[in-house]
């Protein structure tokens, strides 16, 4: 038991350390001198060495209480229950018990759900011009991968109309198709040439009679994610709402069923597993790394933050 309590303390400290330094680097205002870390490891990565040195930091907490055990002891009134030998077993096994459930959580779960898995030949050059690769792209979500079901999918779009509408993936696969290459630049430094093709969120919007007072345009995705736009950005550009890259089906690491191709914006802006769209009078809204410091507008030749 002696061994424990030394053991337990340098993991307190080392995963205080890391915490600290994961969260320091994910701060908008801070990110900007310290983008050479993503030469190393990209954002998804980063967000779960902080969510598991968290988890480790109080793990490593609640057992150096236990290990004191005076003050816990006290703290519950245990002192004629059960004999001090016995509570610090029974805590411990307990805390190794937790400690395996979310070891399970945060490495097999997360990790099965980033899998690949392509359903066609990709297509790496179009019109003369080479193309990135589904590979290419970083996973950098804020909850990993979303896996939606397609027969089950549907798309919400209201808000500010006088008729609000539901589709379902094969509704949207019935729009007028339209492709072409974009390329999605990303505020960590990477960037990737790709062919997308789906359908235009003006077109998807044309029937539903938008109210006079509708200013923005804010997307909604499966895992709480979310972003906003002038709703003239929409209307007189051509931004694709893709289902197909580089001539494949969207895969779930890319935004199936839909991703916003939000050409001329950082990255941060084409967000990805939409499943809901709203028209809104609200200017000001911030979707959640708007919230976070990054600039609302999301333009490349503006500053990537507020």
């Amino acid at each position: 038991m002696k061994i424990i309590k030394p053991i337990v303390i340098l993991l307190m400290l080392f995963s205080f350390l890391v915490v600290s330094l994961t969260g320091i680097v994910r701060i908008p205002e801070i990110q900007r001198y310290f983008s050479f870390i993503y030469n190393f490891i990209n954002a998804s990565q980063l967000a779960f060495l902080h969510d598991w040195s968290g988890f480790v930091l109080v793990i490593t907490i609640v057992t150096h209480l236990i290990i004191k055990r005076k003050w816990l002891y006290s703290f519950l009134d245990l002192k004629h229950k059960i004999s001090p030998k016995l509570f610090k077993i029974v805590g411990l096994i307990f805390i190794a018990l937790i400690f395996a459930y979310f070891s399970y959580y945060f490495i097999i779960r997360r990790s099965t759900h980033q899998s690949i898995n392509l359903s066609g030949v990709e297509i790496k050059d179009y019109n003369g011009e080479k193309l990135g690769s589904i590979t290419d792209f970083r996973e950098n979500s804020i909850k990993g991968v979303q896996n939606i079901d397609k027969g089950s999918y549907r798309l919400e779009v209201g808000g500010l109309v006088n008729k609000s509408a539901s589709y379902n993936y094969d509704d949207l696969l019935k729009k007028t198709v339209y492709q072409k290459i974009v390329t999605l630049d990303c505020v960590e430094g990477w960037s990737v040439k790709a062919l997308w093709k789906g359908l235009l969120v003006r077109d998807l919007i044309a029937d539903l009679d938008i109210k006079p007072e509708a200013k923005s345009i804010i997307f909604y995705a499966q895992d709480g994610y979310s972003t906003s736009f002038p709703i003239d950005y929409v209307l007189n550009n051509d931004i694709i709402l893709a289902y197909n890259l580089n001539g494949v089906e969207l895969p779930p690491e890319r935004g199936f069923p839909l991703q916003l191709v939000a050409e001329q914006k950082w990255g941060y802006k084409w967000i990805k597993w939409i499943t809901k769209i709203e028209i809104s009078d609200d200017i000001n809204y911030k979707g959640y790394w708007e919230q976070r410091g990054y600039n609302n507008n999301g333009d490349l030749n503006g500053s990537k933050f507020q």
